[in-house]
């Protein structure tokens, strides 16, 4: 199994850890605490080799970027990883290490509009078309049957891919999964495409960084989650700025527009519920009525809900954590997971 990459450059007072040293993350040209990446993410290395696979959709040549890691004694199943919103492939370098070694060959893609793939300048997002994309993706490397699992605005994918193809999903695992509430339903306003690209243009690392304190990690922080939050501005400091905000605009209002809730109890396959009940998200939240928000989101209630809806569900709560809990305790994340996939 290949080594992970370290950073290219000496890091800045930002961050002052040697931790950080064998995370992934290399500079292009604005320096290590604020570097600026390509619209692919070009100059950010990824844990394991990254594969392109080309297809065409909607009439344009794209090309989905992938990483595929075989273990060295492997158990005979797939697990394919969803990244969210907020996230890329490399993002799920831990779990990638802890299935690997547990036998499990790992295919972790990057999705269209995302990260290291290709960010088209029109397209008709839906779910139904990245589960499509994802399907070809697996097809073209030989993998017939996995197990999808999920995090964040990877869930909803994952539900979507499950539902399109039972006979090929073994199990699915979400991470808190986001749409197991129907915002709009709610009362939470349309912001539209051209405002969410309005709000896009405006992302910058402080932005990012604040959010997924209050978010993802119960206002706890830790040097380790910064190279995350720089991957992510660093496609905003560069010179695809535009079309990187324009995708992720397009993004959001697939995400806003297309609920996957009221679907829940089609679901065919076991399916494993990993949740953070410290957890808040709620796309468009900020731009809610005042006295809705504090209803949104809310993670406690909405993992049970979705654990009653879904037929074959087990639900396996963290007390103490956020939205990322694969980041935030990968060791207790991980034993979950292990034991809920050994017992599906």
């Amino acid at each position: 199994m290949p080594a992970r990459k370290r950073f290219a450059a000496p890091l800045s007072s930002l961050l002052l850890t040697s931790a950080l040293c064998s995370l992934p993350g290399a500079v292009l040209a604005a320096g290590p605490a604020e570097p600026a990446y390509g619209p692919e993410l070009e100059g950010f290395d990824y844990p394991y080799p990254v594969q392109q696979y080309r297809f065409t959709s909607q009439g344009v040549p794209l090309h989905m970027a992938y990483m595929d890691v075989k273990p060295a004694t492997p158990n005979g199943r797939t697990v394919v990883l969803l990244h969210g919103k907020n996230f890329c492939a490399a993002t799920w370098q831990s779990s990638i290490e802890a299935l690997s070694k547990a036998g499990y060959r790992v295919v972790a893609p990057d999705q269209i509009g995302f990260c290291k793939s290709s960010k088209p300048e029109h397209y008709q997002y839906s779910f139904q078309q990245l589960a499509a994309n994802t399907h070809a993706l697996l097809e073209s490397i030989g993998v017939k049957n996995a197990t999808v699992m999920g995090h964040s605005t990877g869930g909803m994918l994952a539900v979507r891919y499950g539902l399109l193809y039972p006979d090929q999903t073994e199990q699915l695992v979400l991470a808190n999964p986001i749409g197991l509430e129907d915002w709009k339903a709610l009362g939470v306003p349309s912001l539209g495409v051209d405002r969410w690209f309005e709000r896009e243009l405006g992302t910058t690392a402080d932005k990012i960084r604040s959010y997924e304190k209050s978010t993802y990690y119960v206002n706890q922080w830790k040097p380790e989650y910064e190279p995350w939050v720089q991957m992510l501005a660093g496609m905003y400091r560069g010179p695809g700025q535009r079309i990187v905000a324009w995708n992720s605009a397009l993004l959001y209002d697939m995400i806003y527009t297309q609920p996957v809730v009221y679907e829940f109890p089609l679901l065919k396959m076991p399916v494993l519920l990993l949740i953070g009940t410290r957890d808040n998200t709620a796309i468009g939240k900020d731009a809610a009525p005042a006295e809705l928000r504090p209803k949104l989101g809310n993670y406690a209630e909405l993992g049970k809900r979705a654990a009653k809806a879904i037929p074959h569900a087990t639900l396996v709560e963290f007390s103490e954590m956020g939205h990322a809990p694969q980041m935030q305790d990968p060791a207790a994340f991980h034993a979950a997971l292990l034991k809920g996939l050994a017992g599906k």
